[in-house]
């Protein structure tokens, strides 16, 4: 996909210094550019590469001032990153510009397919399910029964949604998520043999949530697992039975929300954050990355650290004694020498 040099500066609302026909099919780092790329300048720290880029159009600020000759072509803007990421967010909607259906799929009789929506080679869609305008399932899809899915939702390669679950508007799902799998439910007989529970809930997940590669959100055992809207999950998140996540809540990678756990608007969880079952977590609580929360923060907008965790500015002045452990037990030491010699003395 190719674009000149004025319709980026359209696009963008930029001033054009340079060739006009310039074109450009890719994107590149500044100094990592190359002919026939598209870059930006933004941080004043790159400077000194916008004078030896190969990248043929350079976003810039329209503040910057060259102090040499520049090869590529320029397009001026009042912000050069934030251009660039309306270009991006451009790209990004052409991209995703797929209709139709390819060869090799499956639509059940009893699916409804809204306008304009693509469904990929080998993708599968359950009876019942109900799939909303503008929807792009690409390859290896599979949808089951009675499943619900909005407006404008993208579902990347590979991605399963078990059946009767439920997808809001404006959502994306990356390859290999998981929507919908059985909750971890097992009760131990007197034998201790553990036997199934069978979980026959579903996943609720509202509008404008983004679901990263590999992560698994189970159904409730009874009622639903529910994703609110505005929810970011990063990949390898593993939401287990009947948690709730608030609006706007984000939770990076390899994180675990063990069951029933309630977890409040607007919160930010860091990677590797474990968080065990039936616990209750404030509005705008944030975890710092491999924290182990063990009992409910009720306190909104607290910020916890450690395993387990407590507040953070009280862990990191705990962390610096931790690593003066080994010089306090010498001192401790050294000074139980000095006791035990003055007692022999006395």
């Amino acid at each position: 996909m190719k674009f000149t040099a004025i319709q980026i500066c359209q696009l963008i609302d930029g001033d054009l210094e340079g060739n006009p026909d310039m074109e450009v099919n890719k994107l590149s780092k500044i100094e990592e550019g190359v002919a026939g790329s598209l870059s930006f300048l933004a941080n004043p720290a790159y400077t000194q590469y916008i004078y030896g880029t190969k990248a043929s159009i350079v976003i810039v600020n329209r503040s910057f001032v060259a102090e040499g000759p520049i090869a590529a072509t320029l397009i001026r803007v009042e912000d050069a990153y934030k251009g660039f990421a309306r270009l991006l967010e451009i790209y990004d909607k052409v991209y995703r510009q797929k209709t139709g259906r390819d060869k090799d799929v499956y639509i059940s009789a009893s699916a409804k397919l809204g306008a304009e929506v693509y469904v990929g080679a080998f993708a599968y869609i359950g009876n019942d399910s109900v799939i909303g305008d503008n929807v792009k399932i690409y390859p290896n899809v599979y949808i089951g029964e009675n499943v619900t899915i909005g407006d404008n939702t993208v579902l990347f390669p590979g991605v399963k949604v078990y059946p009767d679950c439920v997808v809001g508007n404006n959502c994306t799902l990356h390859s290999g998520a998981v929507i919908g799998s059985d909750g971890f439910g097992f009760a131990p007989d007197k034998n201790s043999n553990y036997q199934k529970v069978p979980q026959i809930g579903n996943v609720v997940i509202k509008d404008r949530v983004e679901i990263g590669s590999n992560t698994t959100i189970d159904r409730a055992t009874l009622g639903s697992t529910i994703i609110h809207s505005g929810v970011k999950l990063d990949n390898l998140i593993q939401i287990a039975h009947n948690v709730e996540i608030g609006e706007n809540t984000v939770i990076a990678a390899q994180s675990g929300v063990a069951g029933s756990t309630k977890i409040g608007k607007e919160c930010m969880i860091g990677g590797q954050v474990g968080i065990v079952g039936h616990l209750v977590i404030a509005d705008r609580v944030k975890i710092a990355a491999q924290s182990g929360i063990g009992q409910s923060i009720l306190t909104e907008g607290e910020v916890v650290q450690g395993s387990p965790a407590f507040e953070a500015h009280d862990y990191k002045r705990t962390y610096v004694l931790f690593r003066k452990l080994p010089e306090i037990e010498k001192r401790i030491q050294e000074l139980e020498k000095e006791i035990e010699a003055l007692k022999s003395q006395a």
